[in-house]
């Protein structure tokens, strides 16, 4: 088998207070995550963070930020960035904080696909947690959506991360991954009303794609790129990089996260063995918007000139690729089920079928739509929009995807069980086995943690250890009853 790629999702929630205005946002998202219940570290190191290096050999003196959001902010006082930031690590390895006024929620990072959705999905409990303590706490109704737009014109990001070899450098992941993440959104997008840019539609396939300006970029809060350059690795730098993927949206179906994220593991796999099919796309923003806009089905993409393709012929070859290259032995059993969970829906989408059970975006459509007809009423009626956010309610109670599962009308998530499993700890010798154990067993000894390393008081200094992001993590970790035998178990791995 070639070699796995560890993968993790770091999801931005929308957060509505009651009686609070976007001014208050960055308090109330510190607040939230501050109300977190359970056992958790507070004490994040940030000693691998680097968002301003780029991928293309340099670093970048400013990120940009978007005026309208700062407006909300002149004039109000929020403390340091860690106290802003509010991290608290949990017994999982995950990581809750806020970030620009929402919380965030970073799953721990896994080999597995079917780990990484069921840790996705484990993160809206978390969340939700958090805000039900701290609406007991205020008296506040704290309402959570797990999307990517409060359609006033700000959007907020679901990013992915994949933590590939250096030699996978800025020209061949932007070559082998930007088709991909173009195309994709056929099969995964989370479904919009409406357009928050540019000519007006009634419905698009992406919550993201009215926020892209650039083709490659470092920058994530404004003039956002389809492929970001951010270089900021969370491991030795001089031997990784940390693709990070900001084009994707918030998916509520485990399935669609199980394959958006195969798809881009797919793309660097063939990336790795100079397998990756040609496409030469004339402009990836106005190509991405037009697939996300084009309810014909057809999903056009311009090659320049005269020329085109489709979203399905770019995912054909990926697929038929992915097939051909990769041996029996050599390939992931997961990517293959995406090869084929993907080959099936397309199918469905060319012959007009209905797949509404496994695509979010076709199950929110379909559901507007019996909305729309059943009233009479018109896509630009704002109670759409309303029942487009509530899709994304995290509450069980009251989120309309939640009672789309109930009818039958979408598949079933994972249980409340497994979800809540993967709150209380790892199920893969990642190196997150490392740091949730460290925050669940020995968490008065820890100094300090981080993706990439974890610092433990010694008797006169401090022991920083390295978790490299390659190896498994023995299984005595566990067992370990001291923090010296399980700094020794580290150290052996």
């Amino acid at each position: 088998m070639t070699q796995r790629i560890l993968a993790g999702i770091e999801t931005e929630y929308g957060l509505l207070v009651e009686g609070r205005g976007a001014e208050d946002q960055i308090d109330d998202s510190q607040e939230v995550v501050r109300s977190y219940p359970d056992h958790c570290f507070v004490g994040w190191d940030y000693l691998f963070e680097s968002p301003r290096a780029d991928l293309r050999g340099f670093t970048q003196k400013n990120l940009s930020f978007d005026p309208e959001d700062a407006k909300f902010d002149v004039g109000r006082k929020h403390g340091g960035d860690m106290e802003i930031r509010a991290d608290r690590v949990l017994p999982n390895g995950a990581r809750l904080y806020n970030d620009h006024g929402h919380p965030e929620y970073a799953t721990p990072e896994c080999w597995s696909l079917a780990e990484l959705a069921m840790h996705d999905k484990a993160g809206e409990i978390a969340i939700l947690r958090a805000a039900r303590a701290y609406q007991e706490k205020s008296g506040r109704k704290t309402t959570i959506y797990k999307n990517n737009t409060d359609f006033h014109g700000a959007s907020y990001g679901t990013h992915e991360n994949y933590c590939v070899p250096r030699s996978l450098a800025y020209e061949k992941l932007f070559k082998a991954v930007t088709p991909i993440l173009i195309a994709r959104q056929i099969l995964c997008g989370a479904g919009k009303v409406g357009s928050e840019n540019g000519p007006a539609v009634e419905f698009q396939l992406s919550q993201r794609a009215d926020f892209f300006t650039e083709a490659a970029s470092v920058d994530t809060l404004y003039r956002r790129p389809v492929f970001n350059t951010r270089d900021e690795p969370h491991a030795e730098p001089r031997e990784w990089i940390r693709l990070h993927v900001i084009a994707g949206d918030a998916n509520m179906m485990a399935a669609c996260t199980f394959r958006k994220v195969g798809l881009v593991k797919i793309a660097l796999a063939l990336a790795a063995r100079d397998e990756t099919p040609e496409w030469h796309l004339s402009d990836a923003v106005s190509a991405f918007r037009a697939v996300s806009r084009d309810a014909s089905r057809e999903y056009r993409i311009p090659l320049g000139g005269s020329n085109w393709t489709t979203a399905y012929e770019i995912l054909d070859s990926y697929l038929c690729a992915y097939d051909s290259v990769m041996s029996e032995e050599e390939s992931d059993p997961e990517l293959r089920k995406v090869v084929r969970d993907c080959q099936a829906l397309m199918e469905a989408l060319r012959a007009g079928a209905d797949v509404s059970k496994h695509i979010d975006w076709a199950a929110k459509l379909s559901m507007l739509q019996q909305y729309v007809e059943a009233e009479g009423a018109k896509w630009s009626d704002p109670s759409l929009r309303s029942f487009d956010l509530e899709y994304h309610n995290v509450d069980p109670e009251e989120g309309l995807f939640h009672a789309l599962v109930e009818s039958g009308a979408v598949d079933q998530p994972p249980s409340h069980e497994e979800m809540e499993s993967r709150l209380a700890g790892v199920f893969e010798p990642t190196r997150a086995l490392a740091r949730g154990l460290a925050v669940s067993k020995f968490s008065d000894r820890l100094l300090g943690a981080c993706w990439a390393s974890l610092t433990f008081r010694g008797g006169q200094e401090p022991i920083e250890l390295y978790l490299s992001p390659e190896k498994e993590f023995p299984p005595q970790l566990q067992a370990a009853v001291s923090v010296e035998s399980f700094i020794e178990a580290i150290r052996g791995a």
